[in-house]
């Protein structure tokens, strides 16, 4: 089958959020959803998971996964507030424990933290077949911008997260705790083996000057024009260009409400005896 995937550009985060979905009133997917997150005034608000939720009653779809390809950095998740609309169940793969197993102590989360990813509804592992309705799919574990990076392929699509951007920006910064340049170079080559033909979604686009944003591409454009990991570029010189450029970027400007949110599977922190929530911000860490 051929799989439908309609994507939700957040402009403030640079993120494509995707439904994909079997056929209008089947069942869908939806990865990666932004809860929207004014940092200035520490307000969350739910316009562009809303706009995920309008498509979905829309097309009368039924939500059987929420799946996320990593522990985001630079946006919150949506992900419990689309289940509570429209059910589903959230699912990573299974390495985001040792994710979980970094951070917690940087947040100093607390002994009711548990490290085993229960927080979410599935972990996937490795090569895991799973369905959207009368679609096909399987989970990759594709290592490198963090340890528990997944991307998933669903018939003729692969949503590979921050594993690849479109080829005229290349690959995704691999210097967060347990990130490896080596592994990434890796996990591309395991993307770029799949079809030609495959459709690539990713989940971020920082356009250069002169185009518009876009999210899709194919295996083949990515291996003949990916400015960082095109054919013929060895893993030697993709992981000294990768480590040099690395070294210059800034972090994220939400990686700090981003991490400790996504490792409760994008669950909030719960209400303190003043009725408020509050989100850890630690002091020369970083």
């Amino acid at each position: 089958m051929i799989a439908h995937v309609e994507g939700f550009f957040d402009p403030e985060t640079s993120t494509v959020s995707y439904v994909v979905y079997d056929q209008p009133g089947g069942e869908c997917a939806i990865v990666d959803p932004v809860h929207d997150y004014d940092a200035r005034a520490g307000r969350l608000s739910t316009v562009s998971a809303d706009r995920i939720v309008a498509f979905v009653r829309k097309h009368e779809l039924r939500a059987r996964w929420l799946l996320e390809t990593h522990v985001h950095a630079d946006h919150l998740s949506a992900s419990p507030y689309l289940q509570r609309q429209l059910g589903g169940t959230i699912g990573i793969g299974r390495q985001v424990v040792s994710v979980q197993h970094i951070f917690k102590p940087l947040f100093n989360l607390g002994q009711d933290f548990q490290l085993d990813g229960g927080q979410f509804g599935h972990l996937f592992e490795p090569d895991e077949g799973f369905a959207i309705g009368e679609l096909r799919a399987h989970a990759l574990h594709v290592p490198g911008h963090t340890a528990a990076d997944m991307a998933y392929v669903v018939e003729d699509t692969v949503f590979v997260g921050d594993t690849l951007f479109m080829p005229d920006v290349g690959t995704a910064r691999c210097d967060f705790p347990g990130g490896d340049a080596g592994a990434m170079y890796a996990s591309i080559q395991r993307l770029l083996a799949l079809p030609g033909d495959t459709r690539v979604f990713v989940c971020h686009d920082y356009p250069p000057p002169g185009r518009s944003a876009v999210w899709q591409t194919t295996i083949e454009d990515q291996r003949l024009h990916n400015i960082h990991v095109k054919n013929g570029i060895s893993e030697q010189e993709f992981v000294a260009f990768r480590t040099q450029r690395d070294k210059g970027l800034v972090l994220p400007a939400l990686i700090l409400p981003s991490i400790q949110v996504n490792l409760r599977a994008g669950h909030l922190p719960e209400t303190e005896n003043n009725g408020t929530r509050y989100l850890k911000i630690p002091l020369d860490v970083f």
